[in-house]
Formats: C-alpha cells, structure tokens, sequence
C-alpha cells in the first residue's frame, strides 16, 4: 500500500482536485417569455396588414388575393426556391395570375383621392351636343348675316342704277345716301345746301321727295326685312303754335315718309318702326346745324342685328 505523503496525496506526490457544479441558480431570469411575445407582435402585426389591406382592396383584387391562397388554384411547376406558396412567384396586378419575373409581394392599388368640391360660380361644361347646335347656329346666322349683305349690296347699286336712269333727278344724286350699319342698310334722304327734302318747319314733303321715295320702294319692295323709319332735324331751334318743336316735327316727316313709301307700293306690314329723333342723333357731329342732319333714314332692318357689318356710304 503506497504510502500518502504529507499533504494528503498519494504516493506520487500528485494532488487530486474534485469540481462540483452546481446547477439552476438563475433559472428564473431565462429568455423564452421574449420568443413568445415576439410572436405575438408578430401575429397583432400581420392581424392589422390584414385589415389594411381588407379595407383599401376592390373586390376583384380581394379574390386575386384568395384565389392566390387557395390551394385548388394553379400550382407552379417551376424547381426554382421552394414548392407551394414560396415557390418564388407572386400575385400580379391582374387578379390571381402567375409570374415567376414579379417582385416578391402583393401589389395593391390604393383609392384614388377624393376629388375636390366643385366652384359654384364656374360656369357650366358645355357638352358635345350643346357645342354642336351653338356651332351649327353660329354658322347659320353667319350665313344669312352674308345672305343679306349680298342683298343689300343689290339693292344699293339698284338705287345708284335707278337715280342715274332718272334725268330729272339726277341732281339729287348727293341727297341720296346709302350705307351698310349693324342695324341694317340704310338709306337716307338727306338735306343738302340749296336742296331740301321737306320745307321748312312743315312736313309736308316736295315732289322730287316723293319720287325719291318711289325709287327706294322699287330697289327694295321684293327684299323681305322688316323697316323702320327715323325722322332727324338739325340743332336749330323750332318752335311753332301750341309748343309744337323739332320733336313733333321730325316725327311727322318721318310718318309722312312712311305714307309715301305705301302709296308707292311698299307693303304696309313691312314697316314695324316710325320714330322721331330730333336733333339728338346727328349725321355731322362737329356741326349740329349743318342742313345734313336734317334727313330721314328708311332702315332695312338685320335679322341678327348682334352681328356686326362694316359701314360704307355711298353718295
């Protein structure tokens, strides 16, 4: 039996040392509990995707997304990644259809924006048909503004034709004034110096007057506008028995004017207008009394007197 050394070993002199472990000790400070709520942010997580997605899908990508789900639906045959719902390919933007080049994901196409409210104050859109009849009118006032220019036209060379013709009153050739106006054609008898229309301060017209008139009635009897007929004085002061003024007096120039016209042949119906105007509309602005602005105007009234036509007098 070997003999045990002084410090208690065995005959060799080598020192035996015995290790106890001791176990548990910190067994209540582990890290499982958290795994489990890591799962559970996990799953709340994928709970509110769900309901994002529920709430902002139509109906058509709602059942591309559970027929991507559905395991009766078409499976890929492809080898590449894994089998099955990770087998690499991904729901596309056209329903449950299959593309093994699309980005891992599901694409959603959000709402569009609500739109605004709309301003009361602008105006209306006009429709297709709308824009269609306003153009269609347009074009037909257009071309009865030219058919009745063309008209106008005729019957003024008619009256410049008709007044040459006439040996005995082709000294009234300046007396005659013919020209084209957004109201109408208008032809005016005008005073000139030494040759008046009517005698003074009566209305009561002249024989070469009235054979003026007969020739208006022959250039523009068959035309079918409407006409109106203006009286004018000039600016000098009348006044004759009983307040009787140049008011009264150019109104009865121009119903004088009116009754000749008829007794020429005019059709009564035709004239829808007879006003007297007195001084207030004058032909020679910058000289109120010039003997010019005593005149009557016979107007061939526009159908669309909104259209505007360029003016041309002719003496």
């Amino acid at each position: 039996m070997a003999e045990e050394g002084e410090n208690g070993g065995d005959g060799g002199g080598n020192i035996i040392i015995i290790k106890k472990v001791k176990k548990g000790g910190h067994g209540s400070h582990g890290g499982a509990w958290k795994i489990a709520y890591a799962d559970f942010v996990t799953a709340m997580m994928a709970f509110f995707l769900l309901m994002w997605l529920l709430a902002n899908t139509t109906e058509e990508q709602k059942k591309g997304i559970a027929d991507y789900f559905t395991p009766t639906t078409r499976v890929s045959s492809t080898t590449s990644g894994s089998d099955g719902v990770l087998g690499g390919q991904t729901v596309t933007e056209e329903g449950a259809m299959i593309s093994d080049r699309s980005a891992i994901g599901i694409q959603v196409t959000l709402p569009p924006a609500e739109e605004s409210e709309p301003d009361p104050d602008a105006p209306p859109e006009e429709t297709a048909a709308a824009k269609a009849a306003r153009e269609a009118e347009e074009a037909a006032r257009k071309a009865k503004f030219e058919e009745e220019t063309k008209q106008f036209d005729e019957a003024k060379a008619a009256l410049k034709r008709a007044i040459v013709e006439a040996p005995e009153l082709s000294e009234l050739v300046n007396n005659l004034v013919v020209d084209n106006t957004p109201e109408g054609l208008r032809i005016q008898l005008v005073d000139q110096d030494g040759k008046s229309m009517f005698p003074s301060g009566r209305a009561d017209m002249f024989e070469h007057t009235a054979k003026l008139m007969a020739l208006v009635v022959k250039a523009i009897g068959d035309l079918p506008q409407n006409i109106s007929i203006k009286g004018h004085t000039d600016a000098t002061p009348f006044s004759g028995a009983n307040g009787y003024s140049n008011w009264e007096l150019s109104t009865d120039r121009a119903n004088a004017s009116r009754r000749a016209l008829i007794d020429s042949g005019l059709t009564p119906e035709r004239v829808v207008s007879v006003v007297g105007r007195a001084a207030m509309d004058p032909l020679i602005i910058e000289d109120p009394r010039s003997p010019q602005n005593r005149r009557i105007s016979i107007i061939l009234l526009r159908e669309n007197q909104d259209v505007e036509a360029e003016g041309e007098a002719v003496n």
